[in-house]
């Protein structure tokens, strides 16, 4: 990459690096503390290099090492959707600067997917919620490496939109649907649960899903499983 390429390119990979720093939620797990601990220093290091690595076309791997620690350390779809919101607010002119932005787009696609697919579904709701984000974040891409008639990319950000749509759709197959219920009056939710399922032990379900603050007292409106 050309020296004014790499100029261009630097802000845009240290922004997003330091955005993702941010976005795992902390964590008393020892195994996720020193995960993240390794993120902290990957990211550090490819943040302080970043212009010479981009210069060298060596920066590809760290960053790859980058997501995947981030996947590791706990992200979830929110932050790495916000990651990719900050590498969007970049408008770069030189071929380097365009391809970093793009291949920062594709690795936030990349660990979504494998987000999503360590993510235990409870409801179709959850499921279908999910696909209608899908669409256009990958539209975009997909549109992206269209016009920069890189057509390697965009055989695979087809191909992982496919297999995510896919996975989705067999997962939510079995699942129940979210319904609302309604009572007479505000019932405890051990009642509740026994009403709808015949089981007091998943008033709990209830109480969570509904964030009732206290089990005895929820309201007479709600949502709850089908099944």
């Amino acid at each position: 990459m050309f020296k004014y390429d790499a100029q261009e390119a630097t802000p845009i990979l240290q922004e997003t690096l330091a955005y993702l720093l941010g976005a795992p939620a902390t964590s008393d797990d020892p195994d996720i503390m020193e995960t993240q601990a390794n993120l902290r220093n990957a990211c550090g290091d490819l943040i302080a290099n970043a212009e010479r690595l981009l210069q060298q076309d060596a920066a590809g791997p760290f960053m790859d090492k980058c997501f995947d620690l981030a996947f590791q350390s706990g992200i979830q779809l929110p932050g790495i959707r916000a990651t990719r919101a900050i590498v969007y607010t970049f408008s770069p002119q030189t071929i380097g600067g365009i391809l970093t932005k793009n291949a920062l787009i594709y690795l936030t696609l990349a660990t979504g997917a494998r987000i999503v697919s360590n993510t235990t579904f409870v409801s179709r709701d959850e499921v279908d919620y999910l696909k209608s984000l899908i669409s256009p974040a990958y539209e975009n891409a997909q549109e992206n490496a269209a016009d920069e008639m890189d057509q390697a990319s965009y055989m695979a950000l087809t191909q992982l939109r496919a297999a995510l749509v896919g996975y989705l759709v067999d997962s939510a197959r079995p699942l129940p649907r979210v319904l609302n219920y309604r009572f007479y009056d505000s019932l405890p939710t051990l009642v509740v649960g026994y009403k709808l399922y015949a089981d007091a032990l998943r008033g709990d379900e209830i109480r969570a899903e509904n964030h009732i603050v206290h089990p005895l007292f929820a309201l007479k409106e709600g949502r709850a499983l089908s099944a």
